[in-house]
This record gives structure tokens, sequence and C-alpha cells, in this order.
């Protein structure tokens, strides 16, 4: 299985003095050296961490491919489709969310026209998806190479049940549940993912997976033999405030040795 390193957040760092440090591109190198597969960003329509700049120079000096995540907004798509990254990952998007909240509205015919437009420019595209067999289907007929299965419901659950994080002012509300519920919602979330990863293996797309994937929840992830690459960001990054990005990854690429 491969990693696939989002770094983002190394932009949201810069962007908080809106200066020129860290920049993202120097985690390239490091993340090459650490035995990552694949440079993921996300090119939002606010620009609020990584920006065109960074695109143009990530993907004209990096050695790993580039993963790119967009909308399927207009004047992203010809950006894109100008610079030729390697792989674009189409996500939701709304200006208001912290992070991407689910997976994409399958139920856009614009989407086949957008995937269709970046193959033009030979450029791989994944859908990135809720775990349900409709979004599947409408992806494998739209005519995507892969899909990105959102791992975000289980990994909130990992976090309500196994961290901090219900007596904190960041609890999820919706999730606080009692230790039973929660394990049980956590087993039927990993049969989810599992069996979509599975259906999508059968239909010859890419099974990729991502979003909120930490050192404490991704082992269960890493069982399933149909995913063939991992989409981490901000847990590789915050650990490596503390112990540096190189070590970093490796802590995470050990976990995802079985």
């Amino acid at each position: 299985m491969q990693l696939g390193l989002n770094i983002d957040h190394i932009a949201t760092l810069r962007e908080a003095r809106k200066i020129n440090d860290p920049d993202p591109l120097e985690a390239i190198f490091i993340a090459k050296n650490a035995g990552v597969s694949q440079i993921t960003i996300h090119l939002r329509e606010d620009r609020r961490h990584i920006n065109d700049f960074d695109v143009k120079r990530i993907i004209e000096s990096s050695f790993l491919p580039i993963n790119i995540e967009c909308s399927i907004d207009e004047y992203i798509v010809d950006f894109i489709c100008k610079q030729k990254p390697y792989k674009v990952t189409l996500v939701p998007e709304k200006r208001e969310e912290v992070t991407t909240e689910g997976g994409l509205n399958m139920e856009n015919n614009k989407i086949k026209d957008v995937i269709k437009e970046f193959q033009k420019h030979d450029i791989f595209v994944a859908t990135f998806i809720d775990p349900n067999l409709s979004a599947l289907e409408l992806s494998k007929s739209y005519g995507a190479d892969g899909i990105e299965i959102h791992t975000g419901y289980y990994a909130n659950l990992t976090l309500m049940l196994y961290s901090n994080l219900k007596n904190t002012h960041n609890s999820i509300k919706n999730l606080e549940l009692d230790k039973n519920s929660l394990i049980q919602e956590i087993n039927t979330s990993l049969e989810t993912i599992k069996n979509i990863a599975m259906r999508a293996k059968k239909l010859n797309l890419g099974v990729y997976a991502g979003h909120g994937l930490n050192y404490f929840n991704v082992k269960e992830i890493v069982k399933i033999q149909e995913i063939e690459e991992l989409n981490i960001g901000q847990s590789i990054i915050a650990k490596s405030v503390f112990v540096g990005l190189k070590e970093a990854i490796k802590d995470m690429l050990d976990l995802m040795r079985v």
C-alpha cells in the first residue's frame, strides 16, 4: 500500500503569517527520501493554503507524482489542465467548511464532462466519494479511472472512542454515543468501506482512501487489501512539529506495513 502525503497544512502554517515560510516545496524532497509515493495538494477556490504559484512550482520541481484535489470549478479545471499533474481527485467544496466534509455528490452530469476534460490532457482522474454503491457506480459510468473512499466518518468515530475529543470544545456532537454504540458503528463503517473497495476493484477502478486517518486508526484501513493508496496529511504534519517530517512519515509507513 502506497502513501500519498498531503502537504496542505504546511501552506496553512505559511498563510497564518502571510510570509514565505514554511515552504511546502521543501517537504517534497524530505518525503521522497522518507518513502512517500505521491504528493497530494488541494487547490481550493478560496486559495486558503495552496495557491496557483505553489501548484506550478511543485509540479515543475517534484520528483514524485502530484495528485491535485479540486472542485469542478471551471477556472480551476482549466488551470490544472495546463499544469498537467499526474492525477486529479475531484472533491466537493464549500467555502465555509474547515475541511472536506463528505464525498462528492455524483448526481451531477457536469462531473462526467470534467473527467473527460482532464483525461483529454492525459491526467488520471479519481472521484472522492462516500462509501456507497451509488456513488461508486456513477464514478464508473462517468469514466473515472479510480475512486478515493472518504474515511472521515470512520475516523471521527475512532476519535470519539479512543481519544479525549469528546471532552473538548471540538467534540463531535452527533457522535456523542456510548462506548458500545461507537464500537458497533466503527465495525459497520469498516465493513462498508471494505465492501466498496472490493466492488471498486471488481470494476477495475483504482482504489484509494483518505480523510482523518491517523496513527491510531490507520491499521484497520491498511488491512483492506483492495486499497492501493492512502492519502494522509494533517496527522503527519501535526506530528512533524514535534519529531520532524522524516520521522513522522517513517512512523506512518511502519504502521502501513502488514
